[in-house]
């Protein structure tokens, strides 16, 4: 799980609940142990874990607000591009790599030595990086029903995006557009949930062919030459009334099930490795808020099994006016299960 915040979000959120703690010389690094079987590890890990360092590890901030010392000092599990936000104007792939570096050699040198997960928008194309190779948007893709080419576009879209250093993308973004009034109908590949659960192979081509006994909801990454996924916006993006952008879906649960949710079936078998939640609400419910959807659906019935991330300050807006309670509304999106 990631919670995804701007700058002032993180900095008042650290200053609650975050204080320096001192480096432990009893730590069992039996976590380290790669011949340990995972649930050891992860129970090994979890138990010597504090709170600050918990809460560290739940939350994803903007480059722009990190240092290598922010993410030692609070264990910081997870680094975002936000829309523009580069190294420098026109940085190069090696300008990419050394600043990913700088800040994974900060989260490797904390308490724990856990390392940080870098994600970045790469909807089209690895698309905030200069000179990299720009693919059309999802509404051109889906007019070529041609699942075979956005699978070798999610292949070269990984290979560039792990060519930076970055191992990680928020996409596809696999909404069922339903109103042309809706401003972002260029990022659904149809109207037709059938063409977009087609499109789904995409998340083939970031992560690598998924093992033929794996088993269902659990994400696969398969090499240095692939990344991590990100299947968006959960659910029901496309639905909204009227079109507004980030506004309420007014369904039945069959009419959910049968137009929102197939994208979401299909990744999951094909081993996507996070959700990210939408903006949208469901019924007057905000979708960052939703027990129901998020824990008891996605987690519960659909088991899934990777992370769950909320948008770009979504927490701030289950509220009206946005970030009108913030400790309201994180404790609502904790309670999700994102």
């Amino acid at each position: 799980m990631f919670l995804r915040y701007s700058s002032v979000s993180i900095l008042g959120l650290l200053l609650l609940c975050a204080s320096a703690w001192a480096k432990d010389s009893k730590l069992n690094t039996l976590y380290k142990d790669p011949n340990q079987l995972m649930n050891i590890r992860i129970k090994n890990l979890m138990d010597q874990m504090t709170l600050q360092e918990k809460i560290g590890q739940m939350t994803q901030i903007d480059r722009r607000a990190a240092t290598e010392e922010i993410m030692r000092d609070y264990s910081i599990g997870s680094l975002l591009s936000g829309g523009g936000s580069v190294p420098s104007e026109r940085a190069t792939a090696e300008e990419w790599v050394e600043m990913v570096n700088g800040f994974q050699n900060g989260s490797l040198s904390s308490r724990l030595g856990i390392p940080m997960i870098y994600g970045i928008d790469a909807v089209h194309g690895h698309n905030n990086v200069y000179k990299a190779t720009i693919f059309p948007h999802n509404v051109g893709l889906g007019a070529t029903r041609d699942k075979d080419l956005v699978k070798r576009i999610g292949a070269a879209t990984a290979l560039e995006a792990r060519a930076t250093g970055i191992p990680y993308v928020f996409a596809p973004c696999i909404a069922v557009c339903r109103d042309p009034r809706w401003g972002r109908c260029y990022e659904s590949y149809s109207e037709d949930p059938k063409i977009v659960q087609e499109m789904t192979e995409i998340i083939v081509g970031l992560q690598g062919d998924i093992p033929a006994n794996a088993a269902k909801g659990v994400p696969h990454v398969g090499g240095n030459t692939k990344v991590a996924a990100c299947a968006k916006h959960f659910v029901g993006d496309g639905g909204t009334t009227n079109g507004i952008n980030e506004n309420n879906t007014v369904a039945g649960w069959h009419e959910l099930l049968s137009i929102h949710m197939p994208g979401y079936y299909q990744s999951i078998i094909k081993g996507v490795s996070t959700v990210m939640v939408s903006y949208s609400s469901y019924n007057g419910v905000k979708m960052h808020a939703s027990h129901k959807l998020v824990t008891k659906f996605l987690k519960g019935t659909l088991n899934f099994r990777g992370f769950v991330i909320s948008d770009w300050q979504g927490i701030d807006k289950i509220t009206y006016p946005q970030h009108a309670n913030y400790t309201h509304s994180v404790l609502y999106g904790v309670k999700a299960g994102h």
